[in-house]
């Protein structure tokens, strides 16, 4: 339960974004608010539970930056990007196309065997993709938009590359913590600090999204998520955890009234498949 309670939450991600961009903020700006709330919680709750888990060499912290700088700060800014210029349903669906990319860096990087089925959900992936996009129908999506997508997938994936190697090393909740700092530190320059604050002073609504989508959609997720990954089998949290999307699009055909056309909804389906078959237990150890 804790762990589909993190993917419903962090499916609602689109509820908080499109009142933020209406109000004015743009994608960095809501990614560097979403780092400002998530990044000083969770130092302070490991400050006060495990302090010792925020010492780390300053050697390592090229790992942090890997998870921080070029996945969650880049991800958060396509993810973001895509909602406002597309479709939240969208945008969701194409975030889970991170597994191919784990698959394909992890098989350059750490020479992983690619399967027959890593293939067939490779496949499942890319034709789910096009469908979406809208290719080969009447409606087509943003071209900017549908990569600003799927690049939320790619720096999405580069975090299990990065942290994997950081976890090597460090506990999870030091990972986690340092991860949001350095996500911070690399939003915060393109953010335009100044416009920003005075957008949340200017309505204290905007203030409340804002905290809203730190607490609510970055701090709440991750502590039930990593709960919950704590009591059970990674592939398991893994294919729970695949709610996210469906409420993600959920969100978006029913709350902001987007497409539901056929094509789009096939897409949607062929990229579930693919997550949900990659994440299916072998049957041996010589099997696909």
């Amino acid at each position: 339960m804790a762990v589909i309670l993190a993917g419903i939450l962090w499916g609602m991600i689109s509820l908080f974004i499109r009142p933020l961009s209406a109000a004015g903020f743009d994608s960095m700006q809501i990614a560097a608010l979403r780092m400002a709330v998530a990044a000083p919680v969770f130092i302070c709750v490991t400050a006060i539970r495990c302090p010792q888990k925020l010492r780390v060499r300053p050697g390592d912290l090229w790992m942090f930056f890997g998870t921080g700088v070029l996945s969650v700060a880049l991800f958060n800014f396509c993810y973001f990007y895509t909602i406002i210029h597309s479709e939240a349903s969208v945008a969701v669906v194409l975030l889970y196309t991170s597994p191919v990319f784990i698959l394909l860096l992890s098989a350059l990087l750490f020479h992983e065997k690619i399967t027959l089925r890593k293939l067939i959900a490779l496949s499942l992936t890319f034709g789910g993709c096009v469908c979406v996009a809208g290719i080969g129908s009447g409606v087509r999506l943003p071209a900017a938009a549908v990569l600003t997508g799927i690049g939320a997938g790619l720096f999405y994936g580069l975090y299990t590359i990065f942290g994997r190697v950081a976890l090597r090393r460090y506990d999870t909740v030091s990972v986690t913590a340092y991860t949001f700092v350095f996500g911070l530190l690399g939003t915060l320059p393109f953010s335009r600090p100044a416009e920003t604050a005075r957008l949340l002073l200017d309505n204290p609504r905007t203030l409340l999204l804002g905290l809203g989508i730190g607490i609510c959609c970055t701090v709440l997720p991750y502590f039930f998520y990593t709960w919950g990954l704590q009591r059970m089998e990674s592939g398991k949290a893994a294919i729970l955890v695949a709610v996210e999307p469906m409420v993600g699009s959920l969100v978006g055909m029913f709350v902001f009234h987007e497409s539901r056309g056929a094509l789009k909804l096939i897409g949607m389906a062929a990229i579930l498949a693919a997550i949900l078959l990659l994440n299916l237990p072998q049957k041996s150890k010589s099997g696909t």
